[in-house]
Protein backbone atom coordinates (compact mmCIF):
# COMPACT_ATOMS: atom_id res chain seq x y z
CA UNK A 1 0.00 0.00 0.00
CA UNK A 2 1.10 3.51 -0.85
CA UNK A 3 1.31 6.10 1.32
CA UNK A 4 -1.37 8.36 -0.42
CA UNK A 5 -3.16 5.36 -0.64
CA UNK A 6 -2.80 4.77 3.28
CA UNK A 7 -3.54 8.57 3.66
CA UNK A 8 -7.35 8.10 2.32
CA UNK A 9 -7.83 4.93 4.18
CA UNK A 10 -7.31 6.78 7.05
CA UNK A 11 -9.24 9.77 5.76
CA UNK A 12 -12.84 7.48 5.05
CA UNK A 13 -12.07 5.75 7.98
CA UNK A 14 -12.06 8.52 10.20
CA UNK A 15 -15.12 10.42 8.08
CA UNK A 16 -17.39 7.54 9.85
CA UNK A 17 -17.53 8.66 13.04
CA UNK A 18 -17.57 12.57 12.00
CA UNK A 19 -20.51 11.63 9.43
CA UNK A 20 -22.10 10.06 12.40
CA UNK A 21 -21.73 12.69 14.76
CA UNK A 22 -23.03 15.45 12.34
CA UNK A 23 -26.18 13.41 11.66
CA UNK A 24 -26.70 12.78 15.17
CA UNK A 25 -26.52 16.63 15.74
CA UNK A 26 -28.55 17.25 12.65
CA UNK A 27 -31.37 14.92 13.91
CA UNK A 28 -31.15 17.15 17.48
CA UNK A 29 -31.08 20.35 15.93
CA UNK A 30 -33.97 20.33 13.44
CA UNK A 31 -36.21 18.75 15.65
CA UNK A 32 -35.68 21.58 18.59
CA UNK A 33 -35.37 24.54 16.25
CA UNK A 34 -38.83 23.67 15.33
CA UNK A 35 -40.65 23.80 17.88
CA UNK A 36 -39.19 27.02 18.48
CA UNK A 37 -40.15 28.26 15.69
CA UNK A 38 -43.68 26.47 16.28
CA UNK A 39 -43.73 29.10 19.63
CA UNK A 40 -42.70 32.10 17.90
CA UNK A 41 -45.85 31.36 15.30
CA UNK A 42 -47.99 30.28 18.12
CA UNK A 43 -47.21 33.45 20.15
CA UNK A 44 -48.36 35.88 16.57
CA UNK A 45 -51.63 34.21 17.74
CA UNK A 46 -52.27 34.70 21.00
CA UNK A 47 -50.91 38.25 20.42
CA UNK A 48 -53.44 38.94 18.11
CA UNK A 49 -56.45 36.87 20.02
CA UNK A 50 -54.92 39.47 23.13
CA UNK A 51 -53.37 37.05 25.20
CA UNK A 52 -50.24 36.99 26.36
CA UNK A 53 -48.09 34.16 25.75
CA UNK A 54 -45.07 34.14 28.75
CA UNK A 55 -48.41 33.42 30.74
CA UNK A 56 -49.39 30.97 28.24
CA UNK A 57 -45.68 29.15 28.50
CA UNK A 58 -45.86 28.76 32.07
CA UNK A 59 -48.87 27.95 32.58
CA UNK A 60 -47.89 25.14 30.26
CA UNK A 61 -44.83 24.41 33.03
CA UNK A 62 -47.06 24.84 35.86
CA UNK A 63 -49.37 22.62 34.79
CA UNK A 64 -47.06 19.66 33.30
CA UNK A 65 -44.48 19.87 35.80
CA UNK A 66 -45.37 22.50 38.43
CA UNK A 67 -46.03 20.10 41.03
CA UNK A 68 -46.23 16.32 41.92
CA UNK A 69 -49.85 16.36 40.79
CA UNK A 70 -49.35 17.82 37.46
CA UNK A 71 -46.18 15.89 36.57
CA UNK A 72 -48.16 12.54 37.49
CA UNK A 73 -51.24 13.61 35.33
CA UNK A 74 -48.58 14.61 32.49
CA UNK A 75 -47.00 11.38 32.88
CA UNK A 76 -50.51 9.93 33.44
CA UNK A 77 -50.86 11.48 29.32
CA UNK A 78 -48.19 10.78 28.34
CA UNK A 79 -48.36 6.65 28.21
CA UNK A 80 -50.75 6.12 25.52
CA UNK A 81 -49.19 8.49 23.61
CA UNK A 82 -45.85 6.27 23.99
CA UNK A 83 -47.36 3.53 22.29
CA UNK A 84 -49.58 5.33 19.99
CA UNK A 85 -46.36 7.01 18.65
CA UNK A 86 -44.35 3.99 18.53
CA UNK A 87 -47.53 2.57 16.11
CA UNK A 88 -45.94 5.17 14.09
CA UNK A 89 -42.17 5.10 14.47
CA UNK A 90 -42.08 1.24 13.68
CA UNK A 91 -44.01 1.36 10.24
CA UNK A 92 -41.62 4.42 9.40
CA UNK A 93 -38.33 2.67 10.01
CA UNK A 94 -39.75 0.91 6.72
CA UNK A 95 -40.70 4.07 4.71
CA UNK A 96 -44.44 3.38 5.03
CA UNK A 97 -46.52 6.16 6.36
CA UNK A 98 -49.14 4.32 9.04
CA UNK A 99 -51.96 6.44 10.56
CA UNK A 100 -54.22 4.22 11.42
CA UNK A 101 -53.19 3.94 15.41
CA UNK A 102 -56.33 5.76 16.52
CA UNK A 103 -58.53 3.12 14.99
CA UNK A 104 -56.11 -0.47 16.55
CA UNK A 105 -56.47 1.58 19.99
CA UNK A 106 -59.85 2.12 19.81
CA UNK A 107 -60.88 -1.55 18.18
CA UNK A 108 -58.22 -3.00 20.57
CA UNK A 109 -59.44 -1.35 23.94
CA UNK A 110 -63.22 -2.50 22.37
CA UNK A 111 -62.21 -6.07 22.33
CA UNK A 112 -60.44 -6.04 25.60
CA UNK A 113 -63.81 -5.06 26.72
CA UNK A 114 -65.61 -7.02 24.97
CA UNK A 115 -63.42 -10.13 26.06
CA UNK A 116 -63.68 -9.41 29.23
CA UNK A 117 -67.31 -9.53 30.42
CA UNK A 118 -68.19 -13.11 30.01
CA UNK A 119 -64.39 -13.98 32.29
CA UNK A 120 -66.11 -11.26 34.88
CA UNK A 121 -69.53 -12.63 34.49
CA UNK A 122 -67.66 -15.80 34.92
CA UNK A 123 -65.50 -15.28 38.12
CA UNK A 124 -62.66 -15.41 36.00
CA UNK A 125 -59.78 -14.22 38.41
CA UNK A 126 -57.88 -11.00 37.44
CA UNK A 127 -54.35 -12.66 37.23
CA UNK A 128 -56.10 -14.78 33.85
CA UNK A 129 -58.35 -11.71 32.46
CA UNK A 130 -56.01 -9.39 32.21
CA UNK A 131 -53.45 -10.90 30.28
CA UNK A 132 -56.06 -12.35 28.21
CA UNK A 133 -57.72 -8.79 27.75
CA UNK A 134 -54.17 -7.41 26.98
CA UNK A 135 -53.30 -10.22 24.62
CA UNK A 136 -56.40 -9.78 22.70
CA UNK A 137 -56.28 -5.99 22.21
CA UNK A 138 -52.94 -6.71 20.84
CA UNK A 139 -53.74 -9.40 18.34
CA UNK A 140 -56.75 -6.99 17.14
CA UNK A 141 -54.90 -4.19 16.84
CA UNK A 142 -51.65 -6.12 15.05
CA UNK A 143 -54.24 -7.89 12.45
CA UNK A 144 -55.81 -4.68 11.90
CA UNK A 145 -52.71 -2.50 11.09
CA UNK A 146 -51.31 -5.61 9.67
CA UNK A 147 -53.97 -5.38 7.00
CA UNK A 148 -52.81 -2.32 5.53
CA UNK A 149 -48.93 -3.81 5.35
CA UNK A 150 -50.94 -6.19 3.21
CA UNK A 151 -52.94 -4.06 1.12
CA UNK A 152 -49.58 -1.85 0.75
CA UNK A 153 -47.18 -4.77 -0.44
CA UNK A 154 -49.54 -6.72 -2.06
CA UNK A 155 -52.28 -4.75 -3.42
CA UNK A 156 -50.29 -1.76 -3.94
CA UNK A 157 -52.88 0.31 -2.17
CA UNK A 158 -51.80 3.14 -0.71
CA UNK A 159 -50.86 2.59 3.55
CA UNK A 160 -52.05 6.23 4.37
CA UNK A 161 -55.29 6.46 2.98
CA UNK A 162 -56.10 2.56 3.92
CA UNK A 163 -54.88 3.02 7.79
CA UNK A 164 -57.08 6.21 7.85
CA UNK A 165 -60.41 4.88 6.08
CA UNK A 166 -59.61 1.59 8.66
CA UNK A 167 -59.41 3.77 11.68
CA UNK A 168 -62.86 5.43 10.80
CA UNK A 169 -64.48 1.44 9.83
CA UNK A 170 -62.52 0.55 13.30
CA UNK A 171 -64.49 3.39 15.35
CA UNK A 172 -67.84 2.37 13.98
CA UNK A 173 -67.51 -1.16 14.64
CA UNK A 174 -66.85 -0.07 18.23
CA UNK A 175 -69.95 1.90 17.74
CA UNK A 176 -72.06 -0.19 16.81
CA UNK A 177 -71.97 -2.82 19.15
CA UNK A 178 -71.45 -0.44 22.20
CA UNK A 179 -74.71 1.21 20.92
CA UNK A 180 -76.24 -2.35 20.10
CA UNK A 181 -75.64 -5.56 21.64
CA UNK A 182 -73.12 -5.22 23.73
CA UNK A 183 -74.45 -1.96 25.55
CA UNK A 184 -74.76 -2.07 29.48
CA UNK A 185 -78.70 -0.51 30.47
CA UNK A 186 -77.62 0.91 33.17
CA UNK A 187 -75.30 3.25 30.54
CA UNK A 188 -78.67 5.51 29.35
CA UNK A 189 -76.40 8.78 28.82
CA UNK A 190 -72.99 7.19 27.62
CA UNK A 191 -73.68 4.08 25.47
CA UNK A 192 -71.01 2.02 27.04
CA UNK A 193 -69.93 -1.55 27.47
CA UNK A 194 -70.74 -3.39 31.11
CA UNK A 195 -67.58 -2.23 33.31
CA UNK A 196 -65.17 -4.43 34.25
CA UNK A 197 -65.28 -3.51 37.99
CA UNK A 198 -62.75 -2.55 40.48
CA UNK A 199 -60.70 -6.31 40.63
CA UNK A 200 -60.10 -6.34 37.14
CA UNK A 201 -58.37 -2.40 37.16
CA UNK A 202 -54.85 -2.21 36.11
CA UNK A 203 -53.59 -0.82 39.42
CA UNK A 204 -50.85 1.83 39.87
CA UNK A 205 -47.40 1.76 39.79
CA UNK A 206 -46.38 1.74 43.54
CA UNK A 207 -45.62 5.37 44.68
CA UNK A 208 -47.13 7.22 42.03
CA UNK A 209 -50.92 8.01 40.54
CA UNK A 210 -49.79 6.63 37.29
CA UNK A 211 -51.09 2.95 35.44
CA UNK A 212 -48.63 0.37 34.16
CA UNK A 213 -49.10 1.91 31.09
CA UNK A 214 -46.37 3.81 31.44
CA UNK A 215 -43.64 1.02 32.36
CA UNK A 216 -45.07 -1.09 29.61
CA UNK A 217 -44.26 2.20 27.23
CA UNK A 218 -41.25 2.56 28.33
CA UNK A 219 -39.99 -1.11 28.21
CA UNK A 220 -41.46 -1.36 24.60
CA UNK A 221 -39.56 1.99 23.41
CA UNK A 222 -36.21 0.40 24.77
CA UNK A 223 -37.28 -3.26 22.77
CA UNK A 224 -37.93 -1.77 19.80
CA UNK A 225 -35.39 0.12 19.61
CA UNK A 226 -33.20 -2.45 20.30
CA UNK A 227 -35.15 -4.66 17.39
CA UNK A 228 -34.92 -1.83 14.53
CA UNK A 229 -31.78 -0.56 15.26
CA UNK A 230 -29.48 -3.81 16.57
CA UNK A 231 -31.09 -6.77 15.11
CA UNK A 232 -31.23 -8.37 11.34
CA UNK A 233 -34.61 -7.83 11.24
CA UNK A 234 -34.19 -4.04 11.85
CA UNK A 235 -31.28 -3.72 9.23
CA UNK A 236 -33.02 -5.25 6.80
CA UNK A 237 -36.22 -2.94 7.48
CA UNK A 238 -33.87 0.00 7.31
CA UNK A 239 -32.69 -1.48 3.86
CA UNK A 240 -36.58 -1.75 2.56
CA UNK A 241 -37.31 1.75 3.82
CA UNK A 242 -34.12 3.28 2.28
CA UNK A 243 -35.16 1.56 -1.14
CA UNK A 244 -37.51 -1.35 -1.61
CA UNK A 245 -36.53 -2.17 -5.18
CA UNK A 246 -32.86 -2.69 -4.27
CA UNK A 247 -33.77 -4.45 -1.17
CA UNK A 248 -36.41 -7.25 -3.64
CA UNK A 249 -33.05 -7.59 -5.69
CA UNK A 250 -30.86 -8.15 -2.43
CA UNK A 251 -33.15 -11.26 -2.07
CA UNK A 252 -35.10 -9.44 1.06
CA UNK A 253 -38.32 -10.47 2.08
CA UNK A 254 -40.10 -7.28 1.78
CA UNK A 255 -43.55 -7.92 1.96
CA UNK A 256 -43.48 -9.94 5.03
CA UNK A 257 -40.85 -7.11 6.88
CA UNK A 258 -43.80 -4.79 5.71
CA UNK A 259 -46.87 -6.72 7.36
CA UNK A 260 -44.49 -7.82 10.58
CA UNK A 261 -43.58 -4.29 11.41
CA UNK A 262 -47.33 -2.92 10.84
CA UNK A 263 -48.75 -5.57 13.19
CA UNK A 264 -45.76 -4.50 15.73
CA UNK A 265 -47.21 -1.18 15.44
CA UNK A 266 -50.56 -2.03 15.47
CA UNK A 267 -49.48 -4.09 18.31
CA UNK A 268 -48.84 -1.05 20.08
CA UNK A 269 -51.64 0.83 19.57
CA UNK A 270 -53.98 -1.94 21.01
CA UNK A 271 -52.17 -2.18 23.92
CA UNK A 272 -52.57 1.21 24.47
CA UNK A 273 -56.47 0.44 24.01
CA UNK A 274 -56.31 -1.75 26.64
CA UNK A 275 -54.57 0.59 29.39
CA UNK A 276 -57.41 3.08 28.43
CA UNK A 277 -59.75 0.32 29.09
CA UNK A 278 -58.27 -1.84 32.17
CA UNK A 279 -56.97 1.39 33.74
CA UNK A 280 -59.03 4.91 32.95
CA UNK A 281 -62.06 3.97 31.74
CA UNK A 282 -63.04 0.65 33.02
CA UNK A 283 -64.97 -0.08 30.09
CA UNK A 284 -65.42 0.29 26.45
CA UNK A 285 -67.31 3.68 24.74
CA UNK A 286 -66.68 6.95 22.68
CA UNK A 287 -64.29 8.41 25.33
CA UNK A 288 -61.66 5.70 23.54
CA UNK A 289 -61.99 8.33 20.62
CA UNK A 290 -59.49 10.65 22.03
CA UNK A 291 -57.08 11.24 19.47
CA UNK A 292 -54.03 9.18 21.16
CA UNK A 293 -53.01 7.99 17.68
CA UNK A 294 -53.45 11.11 15.91
CA UNK A 295 -51.29 12.81 18.27
CA UNK A 296 -48.92 9.81 18.20
CA UNK A 297 -48.15 10.74 14.50
CA UNK A 298 -46.56 14.22 15.88
CA UNK A 299 -44.49 12.28 18.33
CA UNK A 300 -43.14 10.34 16.37
CA UNK A 301 -42.13 13.24 13.62
CA UNK A 302 -40.47 15.03 16.48
CA UNK A 303 -38.37 12.16 17.51
CA UNK A 304 -36.94 11.72 14.22
CA UNK A 305 -38.80 7.80 14.31
CA UNK A 306 -36.21 6.40 17.03
CA UNK A 307 -38.48 4.57 19.83
CA UNK A 308 -36.27 5.81 22.62
CA UNK A 309 -36.90 9.29 21.79
CA UNK A 310 -40.20 8.80 21.88
CA UNK A 311 -40.38 8.59 25.18
CA UNK A 312 -38.90 11.80 26.26
CA UNK A 313 -41.50 13.85 23.45
CA UNK A 314 -44.47 11.85 24.48
CA UNK A 315 -44.29 13.37 27.93
CA UNK A 316 -43.47 16.72 26.47
CA UNK A 317 -47.21 16.51 24.44
CA UNK A 318 -48.63 14.69 27.73
CA UNK A 319 -47.59 18.09 29.47
CA UNK A 320 -49.39 20.10 27.05
CA UNK A 321 -52.31 18.45 27.57
CA UNK A 322 -52.20 18.47 31.05
CA UNK A 323 -52.00 22.13 31.06
CA UNK A 324 -54.92 22.76 28.90
CA UNK A 325 -57.17 22.57 31.99
CA UNK A 326 -55.35 25.61 33.92
CA UNK A 327 -55.12 27.84 30.35
CA UNK A 328 -58.67 27.41 30.79
CA UNK A 329 -58.87 28.37 33.81
CA UNK A 330 -56.58 31.27 34.21
CA UNK A 331 -56.56 32.39 30.65
CA UNK A 332 -60.24 31.91 29.33
CA UNK A 333 -59.21 29.90 26.59
CA UNK A 334 -60.77 27.09 25.34
CA UNK A 335 -59.18 23.96 26.32
CA UNK A 336 -59.12 23.46 22.69
CA UNK A 337 -56.42 25.96 22.20
CA UNK A 338 -53.79 23.65 22.81
CA UNK A 339 -54.72 21.17 19.69
CA UNK A 340 -53.77 24.76 17.92
CA UNK A 341 -50.96 24.23 19.45
CA UNK A 342 -50.02 20.76 18.25
CA UNK A 343 -51.19 21.44 15.11
CA UNK A 344 -49.02 24.83 14.16
CA UNK A 345 -46.17 21.94 15.53
CA UNK A 346 -47.56 19.37 13.00
CA UNK A 347 -46.72 21.98 10.19
CA UNK A 348 -44.08 23.11 11.39
CA UNK A 349 -42.43 19.63 11.65
CA UNK A 350 -43.27 19.10 7.81
CA UNK A 351 -41.53 21.83 6.71
CA UNK A 352 -38.16 20.99 8.81
CA UNK A 353 -38.30 17.26 7.33
CA UNK A 354 -37.32 19.49 4.08
CA UNK A 355 -34.19 20.99 5.59
CA UNK A 356 -32.31 17.76 6.52
CA UNK A 357 -29.01 17.02 4.43
CA UNK A 358 -29.35 20.91 2.93
CA UNK A 359 -27.23 22.75 5.75
CA UNK A 360 -23.97 23.06 5.03
CA UNK A 361 -22.54 22.88 8.62
CA UNK A 362 -23.98 19.32 9.15
CA UNK A 363 -22.55 17.97 5.37
CA UNK A 364 -19.05 16.23 6.35
CA UNK A 365 -16.43 18.68 4.68
CA UNK A 366 -14.06 16.73 2.22
CA UNK A 367 -10.53 16.37 2.69
CA UNK A 368 -9.35 14.18 -0.14
CA UNK A 369 -8.62 14.41 -3.46
CA UNK A 370 -11.68 13.48 -5.67
CA UNK A 371 -10.53 11.06 -8.38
Amino acid sequence: MTADTADKAATKSSAGPNLQLLRFAESITIPVLALVASALVFSVFLLAIGKDPITFYSLIWTGGFGSSFSLQNTLQRAAPLILTGLAFAVPARIGLTMIGGEGALVLGGFTAAAVAIPMVVGGVPPFVTLPVMAITAMLTGGLWVGLTGWLKYYRGVNETIASLLLSYIAIAIMNFFVEGALRDPSSANKPSTMPIGDAYRVGNIPGMDVHWGLAAGIILAIALWILMSRTTFGFAARMTGGNARAALAQGLPVGWLMVVCCMIAGACAGLAGFFEVAAIHGQANASLVAGYGFTGILVSFLARHNPIAVVPVAILFGAIAAAGGVIQRRMGMPDATVLVLQGIMFVVLLVSETFYGRIKFFQPRSTGDRI
